[in-house]
């Protein structure tokens, strides 16, 4: 537990209260700047008075700063919080806007996207960011980091997920700063002048051009892509087979250029630059030449987030290598880094990527030394593989919790993975910078390239073996937010227990171990009382779902689309089993009536009344007619539907002021248990 003594540490505790609070409050800018400015007169007058009867009340003071400081972030970060952002503009339907491309994002199957800054609104000089949509057979200019252009269009907010316990890409972008999004057609922008060059634009047409030059070398299109995640921190031309490897594998993280990468990197030119230190002075330019190669590195990555920390962390990392304090002074410049950080962008706290690699970073700080201490081989190849087993084991324990709440599954050979792959790695990326260096020299031997591309070619392979062992790969692992508190208790008892046997370390292990099971019994019993119907959004299908305690029934016009939508709801809910029936054109739940209309249109009038009635796969027929025979209390349409004949038949819903739902614009829809008359 020392490492809670460092007060780096206690101030980051502190501060991410401060960013949590802001963020779940929405405190703004004022109330914080007010409060923070007061905790910090109390504390200049604390400190200014030097009376030791003070000294309590000085902590405390310390404390309710930072946590005033992480407050007032997290509003400066908010870019709505400011007047000239674009939510506060008068929009009209469709104004002219002018925006800068600043990244270029993963496309989709239907359109190519980009993030983009607002420059002016309808000539008015706005701040702000939008996620950009453009059609993916789009014959409009191509769009470059940088490049400015001018388009008419209106602005939509970013949907939430239309399902129960989908991805929540909402969500995902609001913790970059970005809430809305513009579709443009081929007709609605046009190119403009390039705009002034950033540092970003610099590093896009680099990695732009290196691409060319790879695509020229004799590298397979599976090789190619992974030498692009590798190096270039690009990872949209892997297929999909390979990264699902990878991610069954657990050595997605490969794949990713982050805090491991630029580790291993700055061994490699540690020892490749050794030679320097024999010069005047060469010591100070060994550190010089290291951080300045990183940076480069960092820059021909594209200067994305994680890459940024990774190197300002291992920047400060080699640093303290030449001060020759390396161990203690690892363990405060790394997590003070994570309060710098998180001060200037306390957005990144929301951020899996920010979360796991810094869950990562602790735990290897805390667990290895204490794995180290508990087993030290004496024989040195025996060693060499306990200390990377001790950082992977480390590693995958920290970001265990995380890692099971978003994704759900546990890679179970995760460690063979990074005992295969690991070791190699700095071989990879060396030979991988060599390539990239000669490429642009136009002198890259055939022989080299061809060796590279085995290189990686046995890479895939052994990843591939790892994860065709599926006997090994767990998936589908329900777990919640108290889980992921409740196991990091645990964590933190484990650790400390390993450090050093006491009763009080042991009881708080079996306490939070009590604490989980207590919350698993509480869950599956709260779901086994619980009884749902609802109606799923899914284009070109129909989805009924029913939830009677642990046990689903689905009915679905096309079962095999509709399994992604069922195992996340499954999942989420700790549901047991799963029934499959066709759908009916009439059912009964909870003494209530429901209709389906089909395509067919057919429906038979009855004297028993109908609650809900539901539009599916377009039918056509006169709704006004329906309306009167059936006398519905609500009328719900899903994804099967027209957009036109669901605009029509909203129409006609408001002018007979009947409750109408579309799952296409509101999401799925929950069936209520009772409806008034």
């Amino acid at each position: 537990m020392k490492l809670l003594k460092f007060v780096p540490i206690q101030l980051t505790f502190f501060l991410v209260i401060g960013i949590l609070l802001g963020h779940f409050l929405n405190t703004g800018i004022v109330a914080p700047l007010v409060s923070t400015s007061t905790c910090f007169g109390i504390l200049t007058f604390l400190f200014l008075s030097k009376n030791s009867a003070f000294s309590f009340l000085y902590k405390w003071a310390v404390g309710f700063t930072v946590v005033g400081i992480g407050m007032l972030a997290i509003g400066l970060s908010k870019p709505e919080n400011f007047p000239s952002h674009y939510t506060h503009q008068n929009l009209t339907k469709q104004p002219t806007w002018q925006l800068k491309i600043t990244s270029i994002l993963k496309p989709t199957p239907y359109s190519q996207r980009f993030l983009a800054d607002i420059k002016t609104v309808d000539g008015n000089s706005t701040t702000g960011s939008v996620l950009l949509n453009l059609p993916q057979d789009s014959m409009g200019p191509t769009l470059q980091v940088d490049d400015e252009f001018w388009a008419i269009s209106a602005l939509h907010r970013i949907s939430a997920p239309k399902n129960p316990h989908q991805f929540d890409y909402k969500s995902h972008m609001a913790s970059l700063g970005i809430t809305h999004q513009l579709h443009l057609k081929t007709d609605e922008y046009y190119k403009s002048k390039h705009g002034p060059e950033t540092i970003f634009g610099y590093a896009a047409r680099l990695r732009n051009h290196i691409k060319s030059k790879l695509n020229a070398a004799p590298f397979g299109s599976k090789e190619r892509g992974i030498i692009q995640a590798l190096l270039l921190g690009e990872r949209n031309d892997i297929s999909a087979s390979v990264y699902n490897d990878y991610k069954n594998a657990g050595a997605v993280h490969i794949l990713a250029v982050s805090g491991l990468h630029i580790g291993i990197l700055l061994l490699l030119f540690q020892f490749l630059l050794q030679p320097l230190k024999r010069l005047p002075k060469g010591k100070t330019m060994h550190l010089m030449v290291t951080v300045l190669l990183l940076w480069a590195f960092a820059f021909l990555a594209g200067l994305s987030a994680s890459v940024v920390r990774a190197v300002t962390m291992f920047s400060f990392v080699a640093y303290a290598l030449y001060l020759n304090r390396p161990s203690n002074t690892f363990n405060i410049l790394a997590l003070s880094m994570l309060f710098i950080l998180l001060v200037f962008d306390p957005k990144l706290l929301f951020q899996v990527g920010f979360q796991m690699s810094y869950a990562a970073v602790i735990a290897i700080v805390w667990l290895y030394p204490v794995l180290q201490k508990k087993w030290y081989p004496k024989n040195r190849i025996i060693r060499k593989i306990w200390q990377l087993l001790s950082v992977s084991i480390a590693a995958q324990l920290g970001v265990l919790p995380i890692s099971l709440f978003y994704f759900h599954q546990f890679p179970g050979l995760f460690f063979v993975s990074n005992l295969l792959v690991v070791p190699f790695l700095g071989v990879i990326l060396g030979l991988g910078i060599l390539v990239i260096v000669l490429s642009l020299l136009n002198l890259l031997p055939p022989v080299i390239a061809t060796v590279y591309n085995s290189l990686i070619g046995w890479m895939n392979q052994l990843i591939g073996w790892v994860a065709e062992q599926e006997a090994f790969l767990f998936k589908n692992i329900p777990f919640d937010q108290m889980q992921v508190l409740l196991a990091y208790f645990i964590i933190f008892g484990l650790i400390a227990v390993l450090s050093k046997v006491t009763f009080r370390r042991t009881a708080m292990l079996l306490g939070a171990v009590v604490l989980f099971q207590s919350w698993l019994f509480y869950t599956f019993y709260d779901t086994s009382r619980k009884e749902r119907l609802w109606l799923a959004h899914q284009t070109r299908n129909t989805i009924v779902i029913h939830q009677k305690g642990l046990q689903l029934t689905l009915m679905a016009k096309d079962g095999a689309a509709s399994e992604r939508i069922v195992t996340d709801y499954r999942v989420a809910k700790r549901i047991d089993s799963i029934r499959r029936k066709s759908i009916k054109n009439s059912l009964r739940w909870n003494d209530q009536n429901i209709l389906i209309v089909d395509s067919l249109g057919v429906y038979i009038p009855s004297a028993t009344k109908v609650d809900y009635l539901i539009l599916t796969e377009s039918p056509r027929l006169n709704l006004d007619r329906l309306i009167d025979s059936i006398a519905p209390k609500a009328i719900i349409a899903d994804g099967s539907n027209y957009r036109n004949l669901i605009a029509r038949w909203k129409q006609t819903c408001h002018k007979r002021k009947l409750p109408f739902h579309d799952t296409g614009e509101m999401g799925a829809y929950f069936f209520r248990k009772k409806m008034s008359d």
